[in-house]
């Protein structure tokens, strides 16, 4: 991300290359877009949540933060595309941020192990204002990949928890 804001700063207009909803060229930014930003304090402002919240997710593995990562961007990306306003372009990590947290919040109820609850508890003392603000329509905020984002974080826990009852049950 940050090697992306810097050509961004030199070579120029890159975060044209965002989600551009109803477009079928703009599909290809639900890839890029958590790679793009609006300058370096959106930047920041992403930066610091997404390796918290990546690094705990990136505890049970790997393998697990792929996936959580693949499952939040494409629902994220695809949620934004489909209900934003058309003609705007978005662009950030903030989707994968909320998708990790929410992620973090819920994969306790599906497991049930007291580790995941005690760090869901965290994730909501600290997180959870800023959540409840992510949702709220904010002119150059994309609160549709916020909202998206979230739901992504949920399906993620959903899905990942499934499939590893299946394994545990075969």
């Amino acid at each position: 991300m940050w090697a992306v804001e810097v050509v961004d700063l030199v070579a120029g207009d890159l975060d044209s290359a965002g989600i551009r909803p109803r477009d079928g060229e703009g599909l290809v930014g639900i890839v890029l877009a958590p790679f793009l930003h609006g300058g370096f304090g959106h930047l920041i402002g992403n930066t610091i949540p997404f390796l918290v919240l990546g690094f705990s997710i990136a505890l049970s593995g790997l393998a697990r933060a792929a996936a959580v990562t693949a499952i939040v961007t494409l629902v994220s990306g695809l949620g934004t595309w489909v209900a934003a306003s058309e003609g705007s372009i978005h662009i950030g990590a903030s989707g994968l941020v909320f998708g990790f947290a929410t992620y973090l919040l819920t994969r306790g109820a599906y497991s049930r192990r007291l580790a995941h609850l005690a760090i869901g508890l965290i994730v909501l003392v600290v997180y959870g204002t800023t959540l409840l603000f992510g949702f709220v329509p904010t002119p150059g905020v994309s609160w549709q990949a916020h909202l998206f984002g979230a739901i992504g974080g949920v399906v993620a826990a959903r899905v990942l928890h499934r499939s590893r009852q299946h394994a545990a049950a075969a």
